[in-house]
């Protein structure tokens, strides 16, 4: 057999079977890719491109190149939403209007008041807005009332007042450690409470010269506007500090201060002093007497008040003295029977001595007039005051130092001023050199008393004065050697 030929066998037979099937089923394709051959020994020939061929390559490479292009355009499109930042609005959420606050009601604190020079309380309680009837209920509160009608400078009083101005609370002290509450009940009453309080005093010392007013001489010693005002009441009866004061006089001074739960709570007393006014020495010891009475004495036992005050205002300035003179509103020449103090209107009077009233009204000349008797001797005269003080009238008794009237300028007055006029059984006197009776000094026991209670406090003034005197001399060594210099 040829070498060429092949053997036959079922599989080949079968395998060329189904090749005659195909060409048959698809004889167009088979037609137009005759001339491919997919056999590695078929002989090789060039392959050539149909138009059809030309058309699905260049569309497949077309498709190819716009995918290329096409990706990165996208990844930039995907990347830039991934990082573009989320726009957020934050939308105001609509809430129901909270209720309306309602504002809290002022809740009255307590006011303290310190009472002035000359100040009476119907004009405190003017000043706080309150009206006669609050003060009429306040004195009618109870038996402490009377503390009220002995104010000093320098006292204390606390006023609780309500939203509408109304008197809710009153607050005093009825001595040095009895406090009074005063609460205000719905009935329009005023409710008593009584408490006893705590107290300590602290005990100080000060040592001034005059080189100008007494204030400042004070202030430079250190001494409170209280202290001072204290301290010339002591002395009120001997010197006259609207013209007897002289630059170079000098004053030490034993007092105390009172401290409630550790806190200041006001000016005490003072329990010893010395002045030298131009060259005289005056003293005053602070003596409570076995009946309670507290005065001050000399060191030789003599009480310091008198039966009349030099001057009945604080702090003024005289404009006419006592002696022959032209009137200035009539314009002839006259006795002038007493002293005239120039004041601003208003300024307090003060009663001269105890006394009862025997004139108060309009009298010709002097306008506003009052006339007090203070003893079988003497007869203590006040004119041109502005109005008087409420409650007084003909055959009312006063204290020495009580209010008055004030200062005003009715009558024949060219302008604000007090006259101020002596009788001695009926003649007048210079108000400023009328003799008065000296007081009888203590006597017995009471004298014994006295200089025990006293004896401290001269020695302590007496070490006072040493070492300012010494000070003194030191100060003016100093000042000298510096001069040398």
């Amino acid at each position: 057999m040829d070498q060429h030929l092949r053997r036959v066998t079922p599989h080949v037979v079968r395998s060329q079977a189904i090749r005659r099937k195909t060409r048959q089923c698809h004889s167009h394709f088979y037609a137009r890719c005759a001339h491919w051959s997919f056999h590695s020994d078929a002989p090789a020939s060039a392959f050539r491109w149909s138009r059809e061929g030309w058309i699905l390559g260049g569309g497949a490479l077309l498709l190819l190149l716009l995918t290329l292009l096409g990706i990165p355009s996208w990844a930039n499109i995907i990347h830039h939403d991934a990082v573009k930042p989320v726009s957020r609005e934050t939308l105001a959420l609509r809430l129901p209007p909270a209720p309306k606050e309602t504002a809290p009601s002022a809740v009255p604190t307590w006011k303290t008041v310190e009472v002035q020079p000359g100040q009476t309380l119907s004009e405190i309680f003017q000043a706080q807005g309150l009206s006669g009837n609050d003060l009429a209920a306040v004195m009618a509160s109870g038996k402490n009332t009377g503390a009220l009608k002995t104010l000093h400078p320098g006292d204390q009083i606390e006023f609780l007042i309500g939203s509408k101005g109304q008197l809710e609370g009153f607050r005093y002290s009825a001595d040095a450690a009895t406090q009074v509450t005063l609460t205000a009940q719905a009935d329009g009453s005023l409710k008593s409470r009584v408490s006893t309080l705590p107290i300590q005093r602290r005990v100080h010392f000060a040592h001034g010269v005059v080189e100008g007013s007494l204030f400042a001489a004070g202030e430079k010693a250190g001494l409170s506007e209280t202290m001072v005002l204290k301290l010339a009441d002591v002395f009120k009866y001997d010197i006259d500090f609207i013209k007897d004061l002289k630059k170079g006089d000098r004053f030490t001074v034993v007092y105390d201060d009172l401290y409630r739960n550790g806190k200041y709570s006001g000016a005490g007393n003072i329990l010893a002093a010395e002045f030298i006014n131009n060259g005289h020495k005056y003293t005053a010891y602070r003596f409570k007497q076995p009946d309670g009475e507290v005065a001050y004495f000399s060191q030789d036992g003599r009480p310091l008040r008198k039966a009349l005050l030099r001057t009945p205002v604080s702090f003024t300035r005289i404009s006419s003295t006592f002696g022959m003179r032209k009137d200035p509103v009539l314009g002839f020449t006259r006795l002038h029977k007493g002293v005239d103090y120039a004041a601003p209107i208003g300024t307090p009077i003060h009663a001269a001595g105890d006394g009862v009233i025997t004139v108060r009204g309009w009298v010709h000349g002097f306008g506003n007039f009052v006339a007090i008797k203070n003893t079988p001797q003497f007869t203590t005269e006040y004119g041109h005051m502005s109005r008087f003080a409420k409650g007084l009238h003909v055959g009312s008794h006063v204290t020495q130092g009580e209010v008055i009237g004030y200062v005003g300028e009715t009558g024949f007055a060219t302008g604000p001023h007090l006259h101020y006029q002596v009788m001695d059984d009926g003649r007048a006197v210079n108000p400023l050199t009328v003799t008065m009776p000296k007081p009888q000094p203590l006597s017995g026991k009471l004298m014994a008393d006295f200089k025990a209670q006293s004896a401290p406090m001269v020695a302590r003034i007496q070490m006072i004065d040493n070492n300012a005197q010494r000070l003194a001399r030191v100060d003016s060594h100093h000042a000298s050697s510096v001069a040398n210099d």
